[in-house]
């Protein structure tokens, strides 16, 4: 069953939050949907790692890397590990890389652009914690949806008209 954003802000808009178009699509899959996990860091992709590497039962990863187009947060391996894991999709404020191999993964993957550094691992960072960008805040636990016409939240699970 489709779940366009666009359907859904015609008949749920004043329970929704949408982002601001910042996002390109670089997965393979344009449509995906489902509960909010969150990562927010900056220039240091352990923490997507160690979340991707759980099992992801159709939810999304959320990663706030502060806007950086200093470096790459995810690539092509930590996109087969979410898809093999069971993400449904990953949201990057920043930057990926090997978009070329992302284009043709069965995941959902919106960032800001590319970059071909890849980022520190340090371990910093936190786990679902309330993140902030493109003029709205994603919580762990609330449902987004993606596709070609943007990115919305909701504080529940919404269903097609």
């Amino acid at each position: 069953m489709s779940l366009k954003t666009t359907d859904l802000c015609d008949e749920h808009s004043e329970r929704l939050s949408v982002a601001s178009p910042l996002f390109r699509d670089f997965g393979g899959r344009r449509e995906f949907h489902g509960e909010v996990s969150t990562v927010k860091l900056f220039e240091d992709n352990s923490m997507v790692r160690e979340a991707l590497a759980e099992p992801g039962a159709g939810k999304v990863l959320v990663v706030d890397g502060g806007g950086s187009m200093r470096c790459a947060l995810l690539g092509d391996k930590l996109a087969e590990m979410a898809r093999d894991n069971g993400w449904s999709g990953i949201i990057v404020y920043g930057c990926i890389r090997d978009s070329a191999d992302l284009a043709g993964m069965d995941i959902g993957v919106k960032a800001l652009n590319t970059h071909p550094l890849k980022s520190e691992k340090k371990g910093v960072g936190e786990r679902d914690a309330s993140v902030t960008f493109a003029g709205i805040t994603i919580r762990a636990g609330q449902y987004l949806y993606a596709d070609e016409d943007g990115l919305i939240v909701a504080p529940e699970p919404l269903h097609a008209v």
